[in-house]
């Protein structure tokens, strides 16, 4: 069994079948009216088109989803409040604590601001990256309140980036749990997942998951998590070793849909 599954979905008038696994995430879709199988991974294209055999009519292309044309993006003109490339690391921290500050007299740190600090440390090591070919989104929102930490656009792919702070603890990760210090374990590996799916559904392309930790004194992974990168604020450059998947013109195309507030809202 592959484990893989079909819903079907309508976007913009047509009828898509999405084939998701057993955890969520989104594998392929089938656009009929295209007639065109749109694979994220290559390495499930059997199991894809196992799964999808019932539902396909006539003769489909195969293959990964098509990257923007310029005569589309041409089209696109942001009004500036929905133009997401001006969000600084954490933007929806500083807003918060604008908003509604920490009291003065607290025994214990808002850990809000441990957060920021932590963003605006991974938000820096990205943005350096640009230098190489490489975008990068800070605090995308997404509905429901939540926000995809950095989202990075390059050569080597694309990579939704969740950070965690965790200064001077030892860390565990214990697929889908992550253990800081004495903490208890959160499942935290599944929203990494959720959100790096949810980037894939709206930029109809394969967004990699990527856990960052910030200053930990040691990092202990039994077993490397399935298809969630584990990185530290000191190796987090290493990521860029990778390349040869888009060219420069498809990362500018990705970028500018990615940066476009409206592409988030129906995902």
């Amino acid at each position: 069994m592959s484990g893989l599954r079909v819903i079907p979905t309508w976007r913009h008038g047509r009828e898509w079948l999405y084939v998701c696994g057993d955890d969520g995430t989104n594998v392929a879709w089938y656009d009929r009216d295209a007639g065109r199988v749109n694979l994220l991974s290559e390495t499930r294209r059997a199991d894809v088109l196992a799964v999808l055999r019932p539902f396909i009519v006539g003769q489909v292309a195969i293959g990964p989803p098509p990257v923007p044309t310029p005569a589309e993006l041409a089209g696109l003109t942001l009004h500036p409040d929905d133009d997401l490339a001006p969000n600084r690391p954490g933007e929806a921290l500083v807003v918060s604590l604008d908003r509604d500050p920490a009291p003065q007299r607290r025994l214990r740190t808002d850990p809000r601001h441990k957060a920021l600090a932590a963003q605006a440390r991974v938000g820096e090591i990205l943005d350096e990256l640009e230098a190489m070919g490489w975008r990068v989104l800070h605090s995308v929102p997404l509905p429901g309140g939540s926000r995809i930490h950095h989202l990075l656009i390059g050569p080597g792919g694309l990579f939704a980036l969740h950070t965690l702070p965790v200064r001077r603890q030892r860390v565990r990760v214990d697929d889908p749990w992550v253990t800081a210090g004495r903490g208890e374990p959160q499942p935290l590996l599944r929203r990494v997942r959720a959100d790096a799916s949810r980037c894939s559904f709206a930029l109809t392309a394969e967004v990699r998951a990527a856990l960052v930790l910030v200053e930990p004194s040691a990092v202990h992974s039994p077993t490397p998590p399935r298809d969630v990168r584990l990185f530290t604020d000191q190796n987090l450059p290493t990521l860029t070793r990778t390349g040869g998947l888009l060219k420069p013109a498809d990362v500018e195309a990705l970028h500018m849909m990615a940066r476009d507030r409206g592409t988030w809202r129906r995902v």
